[in-house]
């Protein structure tokens, strides 16, 4: 039997963080990049999602797009779009923890590998943070190491520390 082909709609714009790319299924999103190289965004979208037919624009795409923008500029809680995540069971166990972060807040890889039952996992929630495709929707940004350093992160640390200032901003009530 064939596996059936998935149709991804994408869309490009400028963020506050710079070149942004948002994909998505029927489902919902399932690719968030930010990446000075616009080619290289489609390039790792057409490589992160090979048996797909990836289709430029449309109203959805664009009001999804719109949304990602506009939390990157002023972030808010509620930020919760229908997610297409693709992983391993552990993979989605640690987004799940990841989503319920609160806005401005942090937690380290070893408070999600202890809330996941599972403290000795700490490499492997390393491992979720770096194989999420969907940024922002999945707060990979909030994750800090134990001692509350900032550490590495797929867009950059200095993307990384910009949004956790936004955050922060937001909740004192300054944009």
């Amino acid at each position: 039997m064939s596996k059936a082909v998935t149709a991804i709609c994408f869309a490009e714009g400028e963020s506050a963080l710079g070149p942004i790319l948002v994909a998505s299924t029927l489902t919902g999103i399932c690719y968030i990049a930010l990446d000075n190289n616009r080619g290289q965004m489609v390039h790792a979208l057409k490589k992160g999602f090979p048996n797909s037919t990836l289709i430029y624009g449309g109203e959805r795409i664009k009001r999804e797009l719109a949304q990602v923008i506009n939390f990157i500029a002023s972030p808010h809680p509620g930020f919760n779009q229908a997610l297409d995540a693709r992983g391993t069971p552990f993979q989605l166990y640690a987004w799940a923890l990841l989503r319920k972060i609160p806005l401005g807040q942090t937690a380290s890889y070893t408070q999600i590998a202890n809330a996941m039952n599972s403290p000795q996992s700490v490499r492997a929630v390393a491992g979720a943070c770096a194989a999420n495709t969907i940024a922002l929707s999945i707060p990979c940004h909030r994750i800090v190491c134990k001692n509350g350093q900032i550490s590495g992160y797929r867009w950059g640390v200095e993307r990384k520390v910009d949004l956790l200032e936004r955050e922060q901003a937001a909740l004192q009530g300054h944009h």
